[in-house]
């Protein structure tokens, strides 16, 4: 059976059903798994002709083995259903020029790439929760920077024994993101501003988690803690799927021969999009380079590049506000997997992290990093430029997430001359960003309100707006609690009914 272990300490070993249930380790480190299941040519050829719910089966079967087979595609077949999904290839690829394909992430519920993962999540967790839990009920607390939450408070709205809490920056996300998640209906379901940014509610959320009083507080009131992050196991494994899924949509295309290359663009802030590609290319995908594209806040660039990690720098608000984000927590899992499974380095950098806000990998896992990687970022006149430079060359409206990774993608390509074709992950719906979206088109008006700028975006380019965001307009708003960083268990508790 597959074991899972702790980053921060290898001798623990759980299973598939206790890593998801328990979503973070005690100790503050985060799951992996004790091996990397083997993807072979023949598997991945048996794919090619196979469904999206049929591709997921296959990949997590390999990871989920405490889950029986009929346990693993029932969830996939209730996830990723088109009665959930709007397009029937649930993740499509589209064509642009010079081989590349933008990987739509977003024809989920919410509109944004977290759907192909949280839409199976809370049925993982069930099964997971019946194998490990004890009849505990499951207290979901999600740290958001704007697509995270929603996706969640979508997936578990209403889930039996399960309760889930949602913290976001006040003035870091977008005006939609806000709406989808203050809006959001089910009798399970909360949701709390936090004065700050992401990493602000990150950092709180990992506290709470790791409290030990706080977990004893919640066993006597017949609860435990899980996670709907990508700290979690659960909400990182669906994802290396639609990377498979991709591989296999070149292949069905005959854009690619079996073992031919593809390179990865994936935008991302805290690190797990882009390690669920990785994880497919250490299992045998055939993938070349891993291209990390940043904007502003580009921690994440600047470690791939020098090998130092230093979140202490100022903060940037951004028109990509899901990528705002100074502490990837994923990037610890990584560490993990190049450094040979040493908890006691991973240890040392999460230490140094914590008490200086920096660390310095080895010169040989900085190496091995720049082996596997590329990175780049760019600023938001930047990003408005790929938006409008992709839409007049290809006629295809992107977000500004996805335009980061457009642009990151171009200066890659003309750097190093590499035209193996790529696939470019696209994380959200522009939709979600009209505003941003529009101004960089040039039609942008300051006295439309959110709604106006959806209508305002449709007229000029066309493009459908997507029902569950239409929909928005009229859904009145059910949480407007606003918090301080400090205030947060106090808030969980009074979310939960319990007594200090």
């Amino acid at each position: 059976m597959m074991m899972y272990n702790s980053t921060r300490d290898s001798q623990v070993s759980v299973s598939a059903a206790q890593a998801i249930a328990q979503g973070i380790s005690k100790d503050g480190g985060l799951f992996v798994p004790e091996r990397l299941p083997e993807l072979t040519r023949e598997e991945l050829q048996d794919l090619v002709g196979c469904t999206y719910v049929q591709r997921a089966t296959a990949v997590l079967s390999k990871f989920l083995t405490d889950f029986t087979p009929e346990e693993v595609e029932e969830c996939t077949a209730a996830a990723y259903s088109t009665q959930r999904f709007r397009s029937p290839a649930i993740a499509p690829l589209h064509k642009l020029k010079d081989g590349v394909h933008v990987l739509e992430l977003w024809h989920g519920p919410t509109c944004a790439f977290k759907d192909m993962a949280l839409q199976i999540l809370p049925h993982l967790m069930r099964v997971s929760a019946g194998k490990t839990a004890g009849g505990k009920e499951i207290i979901i607390l999600v740290a958001t920077s704007g697509d995270t939450g929603k996706a969640a408070l979508e997936g578990f709205k209403d889930a039996e024994h399960t309760r889930i809490l949602v913290f976001y920056p006040e003035d870091g996300v977008s005006p939609m993101q806000k709406l989808q998640m203050v809006t959001q209906e089910g009798g399970n379901v909360a949701v709390c501003a936090i004065r700050g940014n992401f990493d602000d509610a990150q950092t709180g959320v990992k506290t709470i988690f790791t409290d030990p009083a706080i977990g004893e507080k919640l066993a006597e009131n017949g609860m435990m803690f899980s996670s709907a992050n990508s700290i979690n196991w659960g909400r990182l494994v669906p994802q290396i799927v639609y990377y498979v899924s991709a591989y296999c949509d070149l292949l069905k295309a005959g854009e690619l021969r079996m073992g031919d290359r593809m390179n990865v663009v994936v935008p991302t802030g805290n690190f797990g999009n882009i390690l669920a590609a990785y994880y497919a290319k250490r299992m045998g995908l055939p993938v070349g380079k891993l291209i990390c594209a940043s904007n502003r806040n580009k921690v994440l660039t600047d470690f791939i590049t020098t090998g130092t990690y230093d979140r202490n720098r100022e903060f940037h608000p951004t028109s990509s506000p899901s990528m705002d984000i100074l502490i990837s927590s994923n990037l610890e899992r990584l560490l993990y997997d190049l450094s040979g499974r040493d908890d006691q380095e991973i240890r040392r950098l999460m230490g140094d992290l914590i008490e200086k806000g920096v660390y310095t990998v080895s010169e040989k896992m900085q190496a091995a990093i720049q082996e596997q990687f590329a990175a780049g970022w760019c600023d938001d006149v930047q990003t408005a430029a790929a938006i409008r430079d992709t839409f007049q060359q290809d006629h295809y409206l992107c977000d500004t997430h996805t335009a980061v990774g457009v642009h990151v993608y171009k200066e890659y390509r003309e750097k190093t001359g590499d035209t193996t074709p790529t696939v470019i992950a696209s994380t959200a719906n522009p939709y979600k960003f009209s505003a941003s979206v529009l101004d960089a088109l040039g039609g942008n008006r300051e006295d439309w309100d959110e709604f106006a700028k959806v209508e305002g975006l449709h007229a000029l380019t066309g493009c459908e707006i997507p029902a569950p965001l239409a929909g928005l307009k009229d859904k009145k708003v059910r949480f407007s609690q606003v918090c301080g960083r400090e205030e947060m268990r106090n808030v969980v508790y009074g979310m939960l009914g319990i007594q200090e």
